[in-house]
C-alpha cells in the first residue's frame, strides 16, 4: 500500500458493478459501504472513471452506498456519441431501476457537477453537492482567461470540431499534466501526495483505456448549452468551494453566480481549501447531504 500524508484515506472499490440499458449498451460503476445504505451518486471529474472514491473512513463512518459513475464512454461504460445531460440521467434512471437505488442524492465534483445537476433536473435526486463544481462557463465569459473564453466560444460555435479535436489529441499523459499544472499549490500537495497519485492516475487511465471519446463528449456537453436553466431546478443545492481553488474550469466566483440561480442553494466557501476540498472535507459534504 503506497504511504500518505494526508489527512484522508483512499481504498479501492468494495464491488464494482454494472448494468445493461433499454438500448444494449452497458452503464458500469464501483461501490463503497454497506449494499444496503442510503445511496450517494458520484459524479466524478473530468477524464476519471468512478472508481476514484471519497474518504473511506468518511464513507463508512456515514454508512452510505457510495456510487462512482463511469460516466458513458469513460472506463467500462459504453460511449454514447449523442450523450447529453438529459440523456445521461435517463441512463442513471434506468440503472438505478435495476439496481434499487431508491431517492439518492448526488456529488458532482468539478466537470462532473452539470451531470449531477442533470439528475435534478430530471427530478431523479432531490438533493445535490456541487464541490469545486464546473460553472455554466459561457454565463463569465468576460472574466474567463483568453485560452478558456476561446474554448468555450468554440464548443459554442462548433462543437462538433472539438470533440473530434480533443478526442484525437488527449492522452491520460496529457490530461495528468495538465491538472498538475493548472492546479494551485494547495492542490498540488493533494495531487502529488503518492498514495492519491497512484489513485487518481489509475482512475484516468481507465477512464481514457477505451480511448479519450467520451471525455470529448463530456468536454463539450459541460461546456455547451445545457438544457437545463439552473433556476428550474427545484432540488436542494450545496455548492462547495476552496478559496485557494486556482482551476479555471471550476467556477470563476466560487459558485456565487451559480448559488444565486439555484432557487434552493446554500453555498460553502472554505478559505483555507483547494479545489480538492472533496477528498479534504469529505465527512462534512457527507454529513450535510444526508441532512
Amino acid at each position: 500500500m503506497t504511504s500518505s500524508s494526508l489527512p484522508f484515506r483512499l481504498r479501492g472499490a468494495d464491488r464494482r458493478e454494472e448494468v445493461e440499458l433499454p438500448d444494449g449498451r452497458r452503464l458500469a460503476w464501483s461501490e463503497w459501504g454497506p449494499a444496503d445504505g442510503p445511496v450517494v451518486l458520484l459524479c466524478t471529474g473530468a477524464a476519471t472513471s468512478g472508481s476514484l472514491g471519497l474518504d473511506a473512513d468518511a464513507v463508512d463512518a456515514s454508512g452510505v452506498r457510495l456510487v462512482g459513475l463511469d460516466r458513458p464512454g469513460l472506463g467500462r461504460s459504453t460511449h454514447d456519441p449523442a450523450r447529453t445531460l438529459t440523456s445521461f440521467a435517463a441512463d442513471v434512471a434506468a440503472a438505478g431501476r435495476s439496481a434499487g437505488w431508491l431517492r439518492p442524492v448526488a456529488v458532482g465534483f468539478s466537470q462532473g457537477a452539470p451531470f449531477a445537476l442533470a439528475l435534478a433536473a430530471s427530478g431523479l435526486v432531490d438533493r445535490v453537492a456541487v464541490v469545486s463544481g464546473q460553472d455554466d462557463l459561457a454565463e463569465h465569459l468576460p472574466t474567463l482567461d483568453d485560452h478558456l473564453r476561446g474554448l468555450v466560444e468554440a464548443v459554442r460555435a462548433r462543437p462538433d470540431a472539438v470533440e473530434q479535436d480533443v478526442a484525437d489529441s488527449t492522452t491520460a499523459d496529457w490530461f495528468l499534466t495538465m491538472v498538475d499544472t493548472t492546479s494551485g499549490e494547495a492542490d498540488r500537495a493533494v495531487y502529488r501526495d503518492p498514495a492519491f497519485s497512484a489513485a487518481f492516475t489509475a482512475a484516468v487511465r481507465e477512464a481514457l483505456e477505451p480511448g479519450a471519446a467520451g471525455y470529448a463528449r463530456d468536454l463539450v456537453t459541460a461546456m455547451g448549452p445545457w438544457p437545463f436553466r439552473p433556476e428550474d431546478v427545484l432540488a436542494h443545492v450545496d455548492l462547495w468551494y476552496g478559496a485557494l481553488d486556482d482551476s479555471p474550469v471550476h467556477s470563476p466566483d466560487h459558485g456565487a453566480r451559480l448559488a444565486a440561480r439555484l432557487p434552493h442553494a446554500d453555498r460553502h466557501v472554505d478559505p483555507g481549501e483547494g479545489g480538492s476540498l472533496l477528498w479534504t472535507r469529505s465527512r462534512e459534504i457527507l454529513a450535510t447531504l444526508l441532512a
